[in-house]
């Protein structure tokens, strides 16, 4: 007759295993301001009266980048007809409070801001300043957007 092993109350058998959470590198810009204005006359130099804000969050052990260019050349009235346009090296953009002002390029990005350390962890507030010496065009509100880029270094 063949008879079948039979467990031992009691017995165990073990193995073990190692969880592994991979982390990855990210960066998130959120809170951009939609748009700010500068006003004032032929001549005048003018400074934003509330900078332009924007977060920035990330886990990069070496810290971030954040840049701004404008997508145009020029500052473009909104009136039809109106074929008067400010050269975008006009507007001026600093991280606030620090000087000097540095010209926006169009195809070239301004940096204003860097940090060799990650963000906070709710991330970190980013101001910006801008100035424009307004030139001698008919009135009008004239605009251009700009991209802003947070990158990882």
């Amino acid at each position: 007759m063949a008879s079948g092993a039979n467990a031992v109350p009691g017995q165990t058998a073990t193995q073990s295993t190692t969880a592994n959470v991979v982390v990855g590198s990210s960066i998130t810009l959120t809170n951009l301001a939609p748009s700010f204005s500068l006003t004032g006359n032929p001549g005048e130099t003018v400074t934003t009266t509330v900078p332009v804000t924007m977060t920035v969050s990330t886990n990069n052990n070496e810290g971030y980048a954040v840049t701004v260019a404008p997508r145009t050349a020029t500052l473009n009235p909104a009136t039809p007809g109106n074929t008067g346009t400010i050269p975008i090296g006009n507007l001026r953009v600093r991280q606030a409070g620090t000087t000097p002002f540095s010209p926006l390029t169009f195809g070239t990005p301004v940096q204003v801001h860097t940090q060799a350390t990650p963000s906070a962890e709710l991330g970190d507030t980013i101001t910006n300043d801008y100035q424009i010496t307004i030139p001698f065009v008919i009135p009008d509100t004239y605009s251009a957007v700009l991209d802003y880029v947070a990158t990882t270094l």
